[in-house]
């Protein structure tokens, strides 16, 4: 069974960007909220060797009925070729903050 509620992972290349993406996606009403760490180094494997970045951490919280809108907007704003989105089920919360999440996304999963 499919958790209604989900925390997206999307590392970003910089603060400003973190910021622009986030603010887009609570805007559209993607997502509830979305909290920005600072001072990632990402090492991973990429065209042939391993590389090492400064990134910045998007923790989006939102629902599976918006996933899929938030996710495309989230590729077409996002500045990398390959952008890290990865959704994890919300297995246990607080019951008032899982319902707000899904209250805050309610209205655009609504129009999708």
């Amino acid at each position: 069974m499919d958790a209604e509620q989900l925390v997206v992972l999307c590392t970003c290349p910089d603060a400003e960007t973190a910021r622009r993406l986030a603010s887009e996606v609570v805007d559209r009403r993607l997502a509830a909220c979305v909290n920005i760490v600072p001072g990632l180094t990402s090492v991973f494997y990429w065209e042939g060797g391993v590389q090492s970045e400064s990134e910045t951490l998007l923790v989006i919280k939102t629902t599976a009925a918006a996933y899929g809108a938030l996710e495309a907007r989230l590729v077409e704003c996002h500045p990398y070729e390959l952008p890290e989105v990865i959704a994890v089920p919300i297995v246990r919360g607080l019951p008032g903050f899982l319902e707000w999440i899904g209250e805050e996304t309610r209205h655009r999963a609504s129009e999708e």
